[in-house]
């Protein structure tokens, strides 16, 4: 598995989710989810812990990563790509239908979620 494109792109992911509540936060909020008032500084704080991970996954990419090499990294995006697809899952299918945004979040969040469970259930090097 390529460790290194999968922590690539969950680097981007995460940064550009990060960087849009960082800078924007009541944009984002009311393209995502117009009817809910979140405050903004709620959302900056997301915005930073998203960019911190996006930071975390960007430096560890060139890493081993998988069963017992770096295993924080790979236990910390797992079980945030699978608590975060589990709570979109939860959202109504209305939901997804009138703001696709969340869908492709979802999709993403979905297949992160997976990926970093293999990731950490097995071993990264070629058995010999």
């Amino acid at each position: 598995m390529n460790t290194k494109l999968i922590l690539f792109t969950s680097a981007i992911f995460l940064g550009l989710l990060g960087l849009s509540f960082t800078f924007a936060p009541a944009e984002f909020a009311r393209f995502i989810l117009p009817e809910t008032n979140y405050p903004p500084l709620f959302l900056q704080l997301l915005g930073a812990m998203y960019v911190g991970f996006a930071i975390l996954n960007w430096t560890a990419k060139g890493a081993i990563i998988g069963g017992i090499y770096n295993k924080p990294i790979a236990l910390g995006n797992f079980a945030h790509f699978t608590i975060g697809a589990l709570t979109l899952i939860k959202i109504p299918f209305k939901s997804f239908m009138e703001f696709p945004i969340l869908l492709i979040i979802a999709i993403f969040y979905i297949a992160f979620a997976i990926i970093f469970g293999l990731i950490n259930f097995k071993h990264p090097l070629p058995k010999k």
